[in-house]
């Protein structure tokens, strides 16, 4: 069974967990490494023949013009992962309504290719942040990977459909949602699709949850990884506690396991899964 390999285009210092430590205000004044990381990615897809979906930062793309270019000249699916990273939920819809259009026109203008991909920053779309689906529909994109249905402090709506499918918004649009994956096990939502995930669980329990979601569960499932997470040589933040542990917590092995897990399961894009399931 064909799955997702998708990769949350964004660098070390842009993410959720160290916010505190790296305000947006910030972002200028921190070294990037996005675009040897990623290309190291391509890199790797290409020796497994995989293609992929990059949802690529339109921060990160207006910084790193280079970084859409490869993507794109490798052949691989260019969707937007929204413009500065914000959680949804603390930006009025007027704000997100901005960076919503304002990275779907850097993105294409940039790569000379449509953008029908959407996921938000952190899965932050919440039973609080419905209200995003519309915007995202409006702005023209025909898929949203932006739900998570498992309990997090950050993110997910529990209750919401584990498998892809089309959603009506709030207003009545119809757009194609691909749930971040998560394993049913015994009542239990576990979520098993990637990034802090992957670094968290040993490699043979990830492989099987991920492999019993194509049996047991007879679904693809997407998986995620963010190019931070194969640079375990980055500049590291006075980041504590959580926070500390959800960046950094084995960084230095999960590059070997991401090449494991390339040649364990069959990948492409998420367009291209979404097309044999007949919801595109």
């Amino acid at each position: 069974m064909q799955n997702a390999i998708t990769i949350d285009v964004e660098d070390y210092f842009q993410v959720a967990a160290l916010a505190n430590w790296a305000p947006t205000k910030s972002w200028d004044d921190f070294e990037l490494r996005v675009e040897r990381n990623t290309d190291k990615i391509l890199q790797r897809f290409d020796e497994h023949s995989i293609k992929g979906t990059f949802f690529v930062l339109g921060w990160i793309a207006e910084k790193c013009p280079q970084v859409v270019k490869n993507i794109v000249a490798a052949g691989h699916e260019l969707a937007s992962h929204g413009y500065s990273h914000q959680l949804i939920y603390n930006q009025t819809p007027d704000v997100f309504r901005e960076e919503t259009i304002r990275s779907k026109k850097l993105l294409e203008d940039i790569s000379g290719v449509a953008v029908n991909g959407y996921r938000a920053a952190s899965y932050s779309i919440t039973k609080k942040s419905l209200w995003a689906l519309d915007t995202i529909a409006e702005a023209g994109f025909t898929y949203d990977s932006s739900i998570f249905p498992v309990k997090h402090d950050r993110y997910g709506i529990p209750d919401a459909v584990e498998v892809p499918h089309t959603l009506t918004t709030p207003a009545g649009h119809k757009i194609t949602e691909f749930p971040i994956t998560a394993l049913k096990l015994a009542g239990y939502k576990l979520p098993i699709a990637g990034g802090g995930y992957f670094r968290l669980f040993p490699y043979w329990f990830s492989r099987w949850g991920l492999q019993r979601v194509n049996t047991a569960q007879k679904q693809p499932f997407v998986f995620y990884l963010h190019p931070w997470e194969i640079d375990p040589e980055q500049p590291k933040l006075a980041a504590t506690g959580l926070s500390k542990f959800r960046h950094y917590n084995n960084l230095e092995v999960c590059e070997q396991r991401f090449e494991q897990l390339l040649a364990d399961f069959e990948f492409t894009t998420v367009a291209n899964v979404l097309r044999a399931k007949s919801l595109l």
